[in-house]
């Protein structure tokens, strides 16, 4: 019920951390396919990928989700293993009901990225001091 309390003020951040996830999504997705396209094993061109989604997705989210706040880069690294771990497990708990593979891929994106954005508000990205 809280969140239907939500100022405009409070939505705007949110409405930029998913924007922000829409670019970072697109640019893994594309490094993936130049590296797929290139020749490269699809398994090397994933991790490859997430190793510098991840560093894009630093810059991206430092710079536009959550711009003039301070970030804590270990924090940071930790919630993508976070992030990483939470989606494979909850893959498999949604799969062991569902069984579409399709469905529970969305319901995991869309449960651990609202995680995430708390993680990265909260741990991540605080408001800078002084």
């Amino acid at each position: 019920m809280k969140m239907l309390n939500l100022r405009r003020r409070d939505w705007l951040p949110i409405i930029r951390y998913y924007a922000v996830g829409v670019l970072n999504m697109v640019f893994g997705y594309v490094l993936f396919a130049i590296l797929v396209a290139s020749g490269m094993q699809v398994f090397a061109a994933q991790a490859v990928g997430y190793v510098i989604g991840v560093a894009f997705n630093f810059f991206t989210y430092s710079r536009l989700a959550f711009g003039g706040q301070q970030a804590n880069r270990l924090n940071y690294l930790g919630s993508y293993l976070l992030n990483y771990l939470l989606s494979v497990a909850l893959l498999w708990c949604i799969l062991q009901v569902l069984s579409s593979p399709y469905v529970a891929g969305i319901l995991v994106t869309l449960i651990v990225s609202a995680l995430n954005y708390v993680f990265l508000k909260t741990y991540v990205f605080r408001a800078r001091e002084g």
